[in-house]
């Protein structure tokens, strides 16, 4: 019986303990078990001199799926949907350059047409030639911009509440933003994550109290990066929307939108 209790209590005692004294290997844990769970793996790639780490899973002989994340996000964050992606596809997963684990050198110019130049050097990089493209958000800006820049070099598109389109409705993000004196995506402080969270997820997870210094150590470390990548890309959205060059987009394209969507009005569809 003493042996049954050890079993039992000793994983939620290992847990309780990492959760109060090393809350950062716990994050790494979660992060290794939801890359596990999606059948992917952490990869990196050198495309020219800087290397560009990124998640590779699925059946190699499948069609390639890139996915490229958001303003903000990283890699990561693709490993929730990967276990269904992963099922019929080869999915690729980067770490764009200002984000994540890529290069953060803010010398680089951020305009989406450079980040869609780097993500074709990174695809060629791996020998990709007509991969499947899709995007969330600046990711799916990205992904558009990458589909009229080289039309020949992708087989669908796939837009995921992306940015880059003006609709007839102004968003929320927009709203807040229009001053340019006070920028919604970027925390303030560890105590300003539960206000961030609530404003880009329509129903959001609570995040325990000691996990927060982890999870959200790499957006205040980067802080004035991601300030100045999002103004950056708001000036271009406002002074060069891709609306006068959707027509220029000749592959099967998928449009996905949450109609709770505070940061892209959903009118841009």
């Amino acid at each position: 019986m003493r042996i049954l209790l050890v079993l039992v209590f000793a994983p939620l005692i290992a847990l309780l303990l990492m959760y109060f004294v090393f809350p950062d290997r716990l994050v790494a844990m979660m992060r290794w078990l939801m890359r596990r769970r999606a059948r992917v793996e952490r990869k990196r790639v050198v495309v020219g001199a800087r290397p560009w780490p990124y998640l590779d899973g699925g059946d190699p002989s499948k069609p390639v799926l890139v996915m490229v994340h958001g303003f903000g996000a990283d890699k990561d964050h693709w490993t929730f949907y990967a276990p269904w992606l992963t099922k019929d596809y080869r999915l690729i997963a980067p770490d764009l350059p200002g984000f994540g684990e890529n290069d953060r050198d803010g010398e680089l110019p951020f305009d989406v047409a450079s980040q869609a130049a780097r993500l074709k050097a990174f695809l060629d990089a791996l020998g990709i030639e007509r991969p499947h493209l899709g995007g969330n958000s600046m990711g799916g800006w990205i992904a558009l911009r990458y589909a009229i820049d080289y039309p020949g070099a992708l087989r669908t598109l796939t837009l995921m509440n992306n940015a880059g389109i003006l609709g007839a409705d102004e968003s929320e993000l927009q709203k807040l933003a229009g001053d340019r004196d006070y920028n919604p995506l970027v925390l303030a402080s560890l105590e300003d994550a539960d206000r961030l969270i609530a404003f880009v997820v329509h129903k959001p997870t609570r995040v325990p109290a000691r996990l927060k210094p982890v999870i959200y150590a790499d957006a205040l470390k980067h802080r004035d990066l991601l300030d100045k990548i999002f103004w950056v890309i708001a000036d271009e959205m406002e002074q060069k929307p891709l609306n006068d060059e959707l027509g220029k987009v000749t592959v099967p394209t998928l449009i996905i939108w949450g109609r709770h969507d505070k940061l892209i009005d959903v009118s841009c569809v």
